[in-house]
């Protein structure tokens, strides 16, 4: 009998431990190059939901997107029947079809523009190497000049470039479309796990900075180019420039978005 006990306090106390283990598991957040690992939820911060796409239905809303682009686009071109919803999804497909080759982008020139605020997306990211995911803002008056206060900055929320590695993205600013085109250059974010799943991919944008954001957690943050006009938001499949960017690519591979959400303050 006291064998028994000592077996059966023996099994309750081995019990105990893996529910601390897997509780104190369960917390831990994947590997991440983040500036801090602190949430940032937009409501908490002053942000109210001003503008949203769950993409729900079988077609592509109009009232708040526009196909993108139709026509060439570096190595192929952009095709409207790349671009689909179903599931509760936006699907940004690329695709060789015979000798086309087949990206897709929509975006909100026609329908919403805006400044400053918090504008995030939930997405999987397409699987092969070379066509790339992008989330990003324009400027329509980009070119017509070169301070970007005036004339706006390309907002580069994130580009998913597989070929630098499955679990980085980067971000970046250009502005002063031109001869004298200026950048910020690429900022790199890391992330165990970015290329499986949905994540959210998201950016803070106030008249003193931009702030870039991968699952609630802020990467980076960046004072130059800071646009002080009106811009659109644009999600895009993006085509590379060369026959060689497309060797280990996969045909077809999606982008698929699940939602984007545009947060303001009063």
């Amino acid at each position: 009998m006291k064998n028994i006990r000592m077996y059966i306090l023996a099994c309750t106390v081995l019990l105990g431990a893996c529910q601390h283990s897997l509780k104190d598991n369960s917390s831990v957040k994947p590997k991440n190059t983040a500036l801090s690992q602190e949430i940032f939820e937009p409501e908490k911060q002053g942000y109210s939901l001003v503008w949203e796409d769950q993409f729900d239905g079988t077609v592509l809303d109009t009232t708040k997107w526009k196909i993108r682009g139709t026509g060439p686009r570096r190595i192929g071109y952009n095709d409207p029947s790349m671009v689909s919803v179903s599931d509760g999804n936006l699907n940004l497909m690329y695709d060789i079809k015979k000798d086309s080759i087949m990206g897709s982008a929509v975006g909100t020139q026609e329908t919403f523009m805006s400044k400053y605020g918090y504008y995030e997306c939930r997405a999987a990211l397409q699987k092969g190497i070379g066509p790339w995911a992008a989330f990003w803002f324009q400027s329509p008056g980009i070119s017509d000049g070169e301070d970007p206060a005036v004339y706006g900055t390309e907002i580069d929320i994130f580009e998913y470039f597989k070929g630098l590695g499955k679990d980085k993205l980067t971000h970046c600013l250009h502005w002063a479309y031109g001869p004298n085109q200026k950048s910020s250059g690429a900022m790199v974010s890391e992330l165990e796990g970015l290329s499986e799943g949905f994540h959210t991919f998201a950016l803070e944008w106030t008249p003193e900075k931009y702030s870039f954001f991968i699952d609630g957690l802020k990467y980076h943050e960046q004072t130059v180019g800071l646009s002080h006009t009106k811009e659109y938001m644009i999600l895009s499949m993006e085509i590379p420039s060369f026959l060689e960017g497309i060797k280990n690519a996969c045909a077809p591979d999606t982008f698929k978005v699940d939602y984007v959400k545009v947060y303001q303050k009063k």
